[in-house]
């Protein structure tokens, strides 16, 4: 992959196995035992067993290392091991890493992981309380006297930027939050199943930092999620059908930050999501009029609306309005907003179950579907399709 030139990574990799432990708000269980849990659901998904894999990715984030999940799996000896930084931002680059290590035959069979007690342990939303000094939050110490502290803090800057510059209200975020939750109440295994919301629940939403409102921000969640990668000949051998690595990419731009970019020429876009964006276009040949599903990362509602914008799907400024139209089927799955935070792995999970054609709300034909990861950070992407 180059951010000049077309990469050659696409079709040459596949995810064959998704597996996940329940969403819940207490899993009553160390965050070891969810990674174990939702890895062996994975393999045993792609028909595999641990002594097929030789390879473990996970986050940076991650409290769970590979050699003590390996051990815990009963997976034996392993010939490549890698951790993606930035939070949210490396979900999909944890698929693009197996499927670089696949295709250039470092290992075989690679599988992605990610375990939190995200609701009952730490909780990321509390922002940047007793964290250890790091260079990177030295940039943050710029921020942090003026009271912006936690993730929504940071995020309401640009979303309060973008409704100024285009005229838009913040109903075009309640958009997004209102899709999320129709999705996830047709979901069984999203925590608010059963419970769609109106725009009027929205408005009505306490405010979290203005323009945010509560329904505006993701949830907080413990569960574990785990993704098979191998070469996509094998794949052909295994029970499901595999969703093709058609294209990955990771991004960061000029000027980033962890979530505070702020000394940029303009706040209304996502410079990290336009460098994947211009990755995975130029890398798959296809536009976003070949994308028949987008899983796009919601921790916000404004990043989604941004999301869109950077990959050419609309205008700037136009977002709110393309989601309302229901234009393309988006986060099929019911969203960190709906279904669980799970870092973006779960989005991966629902791409995966598009192209098998297995999701709880199908989109009839999805051959292609976009995902990306977290934004405001560096960033990463997908696009996955059916073989052939």
């Amino acid at each position: 992959m180059s951010i000049r030139r077309a990469d050659t990574l696409g079709g040459k990799a596949a995810i064959v196995g998704i597996g996940a432990t329940e969403f819940s708000k207490d899993s009553g269980r160390s965050e070891l035992k969810l990674a174990v849990e939702a890895v062996r659901a994975a393999l045993d998904d792609a028909g595999l067993t641990p002594a097929d894999v030789d390879g473990l990715v996970t986050f940076t984030m991650d409290t769970s290392p590979e050699i003590t999940v390996a051990q815990a799996a009963g997976i034996g000896e392993l010939s490549f091991f890698s951790r993606i930084h930035y939070g949210g931002g490396a979900a999909c680059a944890t698929v693009q890493q197996a499927a670089l290590a696949v295709a250039s035959g470092i290992a075989d069979v690679v599988v992605c992981y990610r375990a939190f007690n995200e609701r009952s342990g730490r909780r990321f939303g509390s922002g940047v309380q007793r964290r250890e000094p790091t260079a990177e939050g030295a940039a943050l110490g710029w921020n942090l006297p003026y009271g912006l502290l936690t993730p929504a803090s940071w995020v309401a800057m640009a979303a309060q930027r973008y409704l100024h510059a285009y005229g838009r209200g913040p109903e075009d975020f309640g958009q997004v939050a209102v899709l999320d939750r129709r999705h996830a109440a047709r979901n069984p295994a999203a925590y608010f199943h059963g419970k769609p919301i109106t725009l009027a629940d929205h408005a009505a939403s306490r405010w979290i930092v203005e323009p945010l409102r509560l329904l505006d921000c993701c949830q907080e969640t413990d569960g574990g999620q785990a993704l098979v990668v191998t070469s996509v000949e094998r794949a052909r051998d295994l029970p499901r059908p595999p969703a093709v690595v058609v294209a990955a990419a990771q991004g960061a731009g000029r000027s980033q930050e962890q979530m505070t970019s702020f000394y940029r020429d303009g706040l209304t876009g996502l410079p990290e999501t336009a460098v994947v964006a211009r990755q995975l276009w130029r890398s798959s040949g296809l536009t976003p009029a070949d994308i028949d599903v987008g899983i796009l990362y919601d921790h916000f509602t404004p990043f989604v609306l941004m999301q869109l914008e950077e990959f050419g799907f609309c205008g700037p400024g136009e977002a709110g309005d393309f989601v309302a139209a229901d234009a393309l089927p988006l986060n099929t799955h019911g969203g960190q907003l709906g279904e669980a935070y799970l870092h973006g792995m779960n989005g991966i999970a629902e791409s995966v179950r598009q192209i098998r054609g297995t999701s709880v709300n199908q989109v009839a034909g999805a051959a292609r579907s976009l995902v990306t990861a977290g934004t405001g950070v560096p960033t990463s992407g997908l696009v996955l399709g059916a073989d052939g």
